[in-house]
């Protein structure tokens, strides 16, 4: 069975240059969690590294967080669904959220549950995923704030996670103003101003973060070290606290070009064939993972350059080994790097053994 590693040293390194850096800027974070999806092993690591406050976007995750410290404040980041309203006020000490039919459901439930469910307002600053539009803001907190059993902690807004807008110094100085609008409005304090996610990290180490902003929610550059804006490794961080192993289960030179007549394969290609290739073998190694495992293999980066990918099946992963120095026989590993979204799939399948190392 293919399996993958979260190597506990490296994301150790990861853990510890953010808590560094943020508290050398007077910055409050969480780290995101959902990429572990609600595995306990892994969970349990994360939390004995210190953090108080933890994100993330699934409620069974936020449940199996809070057994095991329930004295861990949990934050669920994406708008609730009217089914699960009992199960966010129960499991999640502060929500976002960017409806008013949906905080007031919160509100009657939080009453019931004799709680005050915290919340946290996203406004819309470019990247048409969630939030209100700034313009509604006063209007909208106003209606919030007379809600019972309701306390709002913060503002926050998201980019880069659906139309791929880049956070600016300009995005944040707006979203640090909305802030001082609503205190000098209502004399209410606004504790969160959470602009940050993993895409943030870049201005913060180039100290273009303006000091309203003072909360940052982590979880890409936690656990691969990555820079979101030049995609390469921050200095200091760790690239490998995931990697993925799957076993060679065949390996046999065969003609590169298929024999017979060709029509769309299961995933709804079409093969084209160079007729340079004609006549012509290579070495093909399968792997026992396939794409009901990984999706696809665009996430997903051989540790030996060498190794090429040739396609995938459901079940089954098929390599050209042709190019490599090592002699690999049938039983052999080969491991893979991992890109979020890959990572994020192979956590998420039930087929894939997860191991701490």
């Amino acid at each position: 069975m293919a399996y993958i590693t979260l190597n506990r040293k490296s994301l150790a390194i990861n853990y510890s240059y953010l808590k560094q850096l943020f508290n050398k800027n007077s910055i409050e974070w969480a780290p995101v969690l959902k990429m572990l999806c609600g595995n306990k092993t892994y969970l349990e690591f994360v939390l004995s590294l210190g953090e108080e406050q933890v994100c993330d976007a699934r409620l069974t995750n936020l449940k199996t967080i809070k057994s095991i410290d329930p004295k861990v404040e949990t934050i669920y980041i994406k708008p609730p669904a009217k089914r699960s309203i009992k199960s966010v006020v129960k499991f999640a000490d502060v929500s976002f959220n960017t409806e008013f039919t949906t905080i007031k459901w919160l509100s009657e439930e939080a009453k019931v549950q004799n709680k005050v469910h915290r919340i946290i307002i996203m406004i819309e600053l470019g990247d048409l995923r969630e939030g209100i539009l700034g313009e509604h803001l006063l209007d909208f907190y106003k209606k919030v704030f007379e809600l019972p059993n309701i306390k709002v902690v913060g503002i926050g807004a998201n980019l880069n996670c659906l139309s791929g807008v880049m956070p600016s110094k300009d995005k944040l100085i707006q979203l640090s103003l909305y802030e001082q609008l609503i205190e000098a409005k209502f004399g209410k304090k606004i504790d969160y101003v959470t602009g940050g996610s993993s895409v943030m990290i870049p201005l913060l180490l180039k100290k273009q973060i303006p000091k309203g902003i003072n909360h940052f929610r982590i979880g890409e550059t936690l656990f691969f070290g990555v820079d979101l804006f030049s995609s390469k490794t921050i200095p200091k961080m760790k690239s490998d606290v995931f990697v993925l192993h799957a076993e060679i289960i065949e390996i046999t030179e065969k003609p590169i070009v298929p024999f017979g007549e060709v029509e769309e394969n299961p995933s709804g290609e079409i093969i084209e064939i160079n007729p340079e290739d004609y006549g012509n073998t290579h070495k093909r190694g399968i792997l026992d993972i396939g794409l009901l495992d990984i999706a696809t293999t665009d996430f997903l980066e051989p540790i030996n350059k060498k190794i090429d990918f040739i396609g995938a099946s459901s079940d089954m992963l098929v390599v050209d080994l042709t190019n490599t120095r090592k002699k690999y026989k049938v039983g052999d590993v080969v491991s893979f790097k991992l890109k979020y979204m890959g990572a994020l799939r192979i956590m998420n399948s039930k087929y894939i053994d997860k191991k701490l190392i």
